[in-house]
């Protein structure tokens, strides 16, 4: 039984014929993105310290921009399910040598064909799972950075508070815990993190050390008076 001829292959193909390069240089490179993936094929190319890679690699683009306009394929949902390169027409030219001999030179073509398909269901399903692990990861790992970054600039700000007093641990708590992370100001972090109770204790708490500097203020002035007198 005859396999399957090489222009009746399924998928979406583009053609360059008579490529200045020949077929054997041409087929080294394209060993390297067959079965490939579009994304990995295009990295492969771009990197390839071969000449021809660059021919290669816009006969890809070309197929892939057929699949797109023509079957309504996205490209990353593409592979490389077949290239190759066949023979072209071989340009005679000759050379002169020693003692009016000649040398024949041959300028050497081929047709580089690269055909696209569309992945099984499976392995989009595996790809689409493994780009939403990867975007996951990438964001838990900001997160942890800037909650990072918060704590740091929270024990950076409370290791000399203003009145002398020591910070409470549950202070660090709250402005390390996510909402309050990218503050810079922890008296608005624990005001952001209080609850309503909390926030009436702590307005009775101002209150009560408002009079008490009041009573302090009045003493001082007593004492004053007296001095004075004296």
């Amino acid at each position: 039984m005859t396999g399957v001829k090489t222009n009746e292959r399924p998928g979406t193909r583009a053609v360059l014929k008579h490529s200045g390069v020949s077929a054997y240089k041409a087929r080294e490179v394209l060993d390297l993105i067959r079965g490939k993936d579009y994304e990995r094929a295009s990295e492969i190319l771009e990197y390839c310290d071969r000449e021809v890679a660059t021919v290669i690699g816009k006969v890809l683009r070309s197929a892939a921009a057929n699949a797109f306009h023509n079957d309504g394929l996205e490209a990353e949902e593409l592979f490389v399910s077949a290239c190759f390169a066949d023979e072209g027409t071989t340009l005679k030219r000759w050379r002169p040598r020693a003692r009016g001999r000649a040398t024949r030179i041959r300028k050497r073509t081929c047709h580089v064909t690269v055909i696209v398909s569309r992945m099984a269901e499976e392995e989009l399903n595996r790809r689409r799972a493994r780009v939403a692990a990867e975007a996951a990861d990438r964001r838990a790992r900001r997160v942890a950075g800037a909650r990072r970054q918060g704590r740091a600039a929270a024990r950076a700000e409370t290791s000399a508070p203003a009145g002398g007093q020591p910070v409470d641990e549950h202070v660090l708590e709250i402005v390390a815990g996510g909402d309050a992370a990218g503050s810079n100001d922890v008296d608005a972090a624990v005001e952001h993190a209080l609850s309503p109770d909390e926030h009436e204790q702590a307005d009775g708490g101002d209150e009560a050390a408002d009079e008490h500097e009041q009573a302090d203020g009045g003493d001082e002035a007593a004492t004053g008076d007296e001095e004075t007198s004296d």
